[in-house]
């Protein structure tokens, strides 16, 4: 089994990591060796990790707890909203939103008001409006809907959060730490996975590597659910 899940590793580029001198040190014990000016990742440690890191997501989701799924890297928000909808999990892709945790009182008031636009464009009501004020408020819906879509129907802090970028996203894992909410994020080789609570070793820049890695998340969490 564990065979045949590295093998299913390797075919998905997962141990490729980053150029030798972007390397962050604390990544040492991950690593397998480099070659050409490129890092490895040992595969037995992502394994091994991405396991532990599973049977969290797996006994959270059971408990029936919110895991918010991060990936501000275009070629992984169709597989962030993907997952984030067969989990029905709360997600932010395009930008992370600063204080979106650590202010989220106030981003409560945002996605109340984001809500009620939606609610009255739906409904009709824009029709009382003048037609400048009306694509004013449509535009609004836009820009909000692009940077709070996906987190609309968090009504308060996730009890955990993934992270597909730790350092691309480091913002996030920032608050979330600030907060003590659990994080769940790949670690390439240029990043601190100290700073990480579960940490899966593997490549954050290939899809293919991506794909498999989110996919294994979004098992973890929905087998959690089937569960309950």
């Amino acid at each position: 089994m564990a065979q045949s899940e590295i093998q299913s590793m390797l075919d998905a580029a997962v141990h490729f990591g980053h150029k030798t001198q972007k390397w962050n040190p604390r990544m040492r014990p991950f690593i397998y060796g480099s070659r050409n000016g490129i890092h490895f990742i040992d595969l037995q440690k992502s394994l091994e990790y991405m396991e532990k890191a599973h049977e969290f997501l797996q006994r959270a989701s059971a408990e029936g707890k919110t895991v918010l799924l991060v990936c501000t890297k275009p070629q992984a928000f169709d597989l962030i909203k993907a997952a984030a909808k067969e989990t029905s999990m709360p997600y932010v892709v395009n930008k992370w939103i600063g204080g979106l945790l650590t202010n989220f009182d106030t981003m409560k008031q945002r996605i109340r008001h984001f809500k009620k636009l939606r609610d009255e464009e739906e409904s009709g009501e824009f029709e009382k409006y003048k037609k400048k004020e009306a694509s004013k408020l449509r535009k609004e819906i836009i820009k909000l809907e692009s940077a709070l879509g996906g987190v609309r129907e968090m009504d308060r802090l996730p009890d955990a959060i993934f992270v597909a970028d730790v350092v691309r996203d480091s913002n996030a894992v920032h608050e979330a730490k600030k907060l003590g909410i659990p994080i769940v994020g790949i670690c390439d080789t240029n990043a601190n996975p100290e700073e990480i609570d579960f940490p899966i070793p593997g490549n954050d820049d290939a899809i293919k590597s991506l794909t498999y890695l989110i996919e294994g998340v979004k098992g973890a969490i929905l087998k959690g659910k089937k569960s309950k």
